[in-house]
């Protein structure tokens, strides 16, 4: 059969009544541009997401209060305040011969608390930690220093900024020897700590938060004796398995506790990527599903036009009948129209889908965000080979009723 005539036929019916053809088309259009613009957007946002993660290090082990499923979220992560953790499990961590492969530990408690420079005044989030967290974080210094592990004992009154607050607080002046109150306390800025990363996920906490030695957090600050969490830096990813292994057994022992009895969880970041990265793919594909039913709408359009044209063809179609068409040729040529018309909205849907990708791409890294490009080959083809079933699909049906026209039917129609 030749193909370029039914194509022909199919877009002279288009042009033939525009508005209804745009309408028709537009749930196609709509729908590949979404499925694009999904698929693009979340694997950008994955891809962001774990790079940034990964940055951070990936022989991390953090260790939070309250038990929790090895697959699910900690008790801390829906807001419930645990105390399980203490100044002392952390101090027991540290130690080589409890943790093998162990290269550095910091502690951290982290709450909100007024923060105030002559006519600012706010409520920012403090964390207190210990010395070594600049080790464990892999984060640098700007200007002047982080505080020491002497002054973290003697619960100094000295406080590092992140780089955002720095600047909003003080502009361009230096902050160094400056003192700001935290909650009712005066403390003197000593440091500023280095911006962690463009726009990155994961440093808007560094970047707008302030540091304080961790005893000061909790006698002077807060008022507390219970750690927010304790993370580790190994030697090697190697050794993980390992670590976490004598983490378990440490806090068990120190817990009196029993295996299947902990109050603590303990999770590597290549298993939080991991779980990260299945939840992102669970919601891309949700959105996904969500997105193609736009294509459904635009597959109702097409059966639609394709019934009119039937009815508006009666005599083409007999009069081909009577000259020896067979139903499946009639059936082809309808089918063929269809789908031409859903590959026509297929292809104007992966040039506005990929218009907004760019868009997006532009506005986001404008705002200083480190946002992957992220248009695939696959994607492209997915979106045709879909417009195209689509068209196939929503036109069986008007093909199935353009065959069963009879000449007869044909000469008695007006």
């Amino acid at each position: 059969m030749n193909l370029s005539a039914p194509v022909k036929i199919s877009i002279s019916n288009l042009l033939a009544s525009k508005l209804r053809s745009f309408l028709t088309i537009l749930g196609i259009i709509i729908g590949v541009a979404a499925v694009m613009i999904i698929f693009a957007v979340g694997r950008s946002a994955e891809d962001l997401i774990v790079s940034q993660l990964q940055g951070i290090g990936s022989n991390l082990i953090a260790v939070l209060p309250g038990e929790s499923d090895q697959n699910g979220p900690p008790a801390i992560a829906f807001g419930i305040v645990v105390k399980t953790l203490t100044y002392e499990d952390l101090e027991a961590l540290r130690k080589p011969q409890n943790v093998r492969g162990v290269e550095a530990a910091a502690g951290y408690y982290t709450g909100t608390e007024e923060v105030r420079y002559k006519d600012f005044s706010r409520s920012i989030s403090a964390t207190g930690v210990t010395a070594n967290y600049i080790e464990v974080e892999n984060a640098e210094i700007e200007k002047g220093r982080f505080f020491k592990e002497h002054e973290e004992r003697d619960l100094s009154k000295i406080v590092t900024l992140g780089s955002e607050i720095a600047n909003e607080i003080f502009g361009s002046k230096d902050p160094i020897g400056e003192k700001i109150k935290i909650g009712d306390q005066k403390m003197t800025i000593v440091g500023v700590l280095s911006p962690r990363s463009a726009g990155g996920f994961g440093s808007g906490g560094q970047d707008t938060g302030v540091f304080l030695p961790l005893k000061t957090a909790q006698k002077l600050v807060f008022a507390v004796d219970h750690l927010f969490a304790i993370r580790l830096k190994v030697k090697d990813h190697a050794l993980i398995k390992e670590a976490k292994q004598d983490i378990t057994q440490t806090l068990l022992d120190r817990h009196n506790l029993e295996p299947g009895e902990e109050d603590f969880s303990v999770r590597d970041l290549g298993s939080a990527i991991d779980l990260i990265k299945n939840v992102t793919t669970i919601i891309r594909y949700f959105l996904l599903v969500a997105g193609s039913i736009s294509l459904l709408v635009g597959g109702v359009g097409i059966m639609n036009i394709m019934l009119i044209a039937v009815n508006q063809r009666i005599k083409e179609v007999g009069l081909r009948k009577a000259l020896g068409a067979k139903n499946a040729d009639i059936q082809a040529q309808f089918l063929i129209e269809s789908a031409t018309v859903a590959l026509i909205g297929g292809l104007f849907g992966i040039i506005f889908g990929s218009i907004a990708i760019v868009l997006a791409f532009l506005v986001i890294n404008a705002l200083d965000y480190d946002w992957p490009f992220i248009i695939s080959i696959g994607s492209i083809l997915v979106s045709v080979l879909v417009s195209l079933l689509v068209g196939l699909l929503f036109g069986l049906y008007p093909a199935y009723k353009a065959s069963r026209i009879s000449p007869m039917e044909a000469l008695r129609y007006e």
